[in-house]
């Protein structure tokens, strides 16, 4: 799961919802209302669209190995096909351009990229990114690279994975390989995607790829992704000391379910984890054991030197924001001693996932991550909503979505009008696409993907977006 330094721990004392959890606005919702230089783009992850997973040298993934494993993924789903990005880039790339979207946010698969892990490099992997990133720039797109989202290479699974503090040297060779190979045309660099995901739906509760069960995992694993977005950030500030370096976390502002003692700790303590834990030690600010003691015991994983190795100073942190999270004090769950209170069961709006539809949370958690001092500047790496889309006479009409975007962008701009420096927006998704897993029942793209044929249809909340970003006031 996911509060600030000690020094903000004030604001636990969260402001009181209004009915429909959307916070005031004045401002009209038009693209010229969020300033000229704003950027605009579309997320993606390799391996949720690229498909070709055994094509020119492409190992196994992490993912590759947990989908072929029976009741790991819903319906049965895999990627080995997925949207067919890997053959279909260009159009795709062509519907992001023809949407009005400016940036384009991709992630590189490891294991395309280098078959082993380390060592070897792939250069019919090189080649297929030099294509993409090629096609982003003839289209006057800005390619946005994501170093690592999710997808680790299986050879270093064997060898411990995110276990084994090996990989952040593997993690720096990584990164060294692609900011020589793309850095002469890529000017944005995201080097980790949510880290707090793979350490906790990967390696304790196992919900994730690659599937490993315990607390026992959850330190080290924490300790290295900590380590290595630092390090990737060194890496890349060494051999591309004019590229912008940023990182992506997940975020969700927390609720307390009441103002009793307890649900105000509770909250605390899912806010160190959902929020606090990857961004502070970045700062100098150590782990936010303050709120949550059990983080002391990362010191048996620590050596010396590691608090200074755990900095960087990032030139942007990327913020993920979906929804909110409301949690209550339990017994019955050791070493968190907490419970979230499902959305479903508090009568609030919901997507189709039974995420709680919460603008006033995107707004008051931009507020928290730019009360840091070490925070220039802040973007939305990803937000955006799955429904139950149906492709029916040529036409996806989806307004559920529509209006979570809206209301959403409509906080981001409040928050930026008080004064926030929040400089960009990435919708997540371009395509529906294999969504961990869910597989292929939760869909988020803009543009539908019929998975049997491949074909595409923007959905109405794509023609919105591309009004939108015409400039129409809306």
């Amino acid at each position: 799961m996911r509060l600030t330094e000690t020094a903000l721990a004030t604001t636990i004392d969260h402001p009181t919802r209004n009915s429909d959890n959307k916070p005031d606005y004045d401002s009209p919702l038009n693209r010229e209302a969020f300033g000229e230089n704003f950027k605009w783009g579309v997320a993606t992850a390799a391996y949720q669209i690229e498909g070709a997973v055994n094509e020119d040298g492409r190992t196994d993934c992490v993912w590759d190995v947990f989908a072929r494993k029976k009741g790991k993924i819903r319906n049965g789903d895999h990627a080995r096909q997925a949207c067919d990005f890997y053959h279909r880039y260009e159009t795709d790339l062509e519907i992001a351009k023809e949407l009005g979207f400016e940036q384009f946010r991709f992630s590189i698969s490891w294991s395309r990229v280098m078959p082993d892990g380390h060592g070897l490099v792939n250069e019919a992997g090189i080649d297929f990114y030099n294509r993409v990133i090629d096609k982003c720039l003839a289209l006057g797109m800005e390619p946005w690279i994501t170093l690592y989202h999710w997808d680790l290479p299986q050879a270093l699974e064997k060898s411990g994975g995110w276990k084994n503090r090996r990989i952040v040297e593997w993690f720096a060779d990584y990164t060294a390989v692609c900011a020589r190979a793309f850095g002469d045309r890529v000017k944005h660099w995201i080097v980790l995607n949510e880290p707090m995901a793979v350490a906790g739906l990967g390696y304790t509760t196992g919900e994730h790829a690659p599937g490993h069960t315990g607390i026992h995992n959850f330190l080290p694993v924490v300790h290295h992704l900590a380590l290595s977005q630092a390090e990737g950030g060194r890496t890349l500030r060494r051999l591309l000391p004019d590229a912008r370096i940023g990182n992506a976390v997940s975020c969700s502002y927390v609720y307390p379910h009441s103002q009793s003692a307890a649900d105000v700790r509770a909250a605390r303590r899912a806010d160190a984890l959902m929020n606090r834990l990857f961004i502070e030690p970045a700062l100098g600010m150590g782990y936010p054991k303050d709120a949550f003691p059990f983080l002391s015991n990362i010191k048996r994983f620590m050596r010396e030197g590691d608090r200074e190795r755990l900095k960087f100073d990032f030139d942007f942190w990327g913020l993920q924001n979906y929804f909110s999270v409301v949690v209550q004090h339990s017994y019955l769950a050791p070493v968190m001693w907490l419970k979230e209170v499902p959305a479903t069961l508090r009568n609030v709006p919901t997507t189709g996932l039974g995420w709680e539809v919460n603008p006033a949370g995107m707004y008051e958690i931009l507020k928290q991550f730019s009360r840091y001092k070490g925070v220039r500047e802040l973007l939305i790496t990803e937000n955006g909503a799955a429904f139950k889309d149906k492709l029916k006479e040529g036409q996806v009409a989806d307004p559920g979505r529509q209006s979570y975007y809206q209301d959403y962008l409509a906080a981001v701009l409040k928050a930026k009008n008080e004064g926030i420096n929040i400089t960009g927006y990435f919708a997540w998704t371009l395509l529906d696409n294999f969504e961990w897993a869910h597989g292929y029942s939760a869909r988020f793209g803009l543009v539908y993907v019929d998975f049997q044929t491949q074909g595409r249809t923007v959905k109405e909340s794509g023609k919105w977006f591309a009004g939108f970003l015409k400039n129409a006031e809306l």
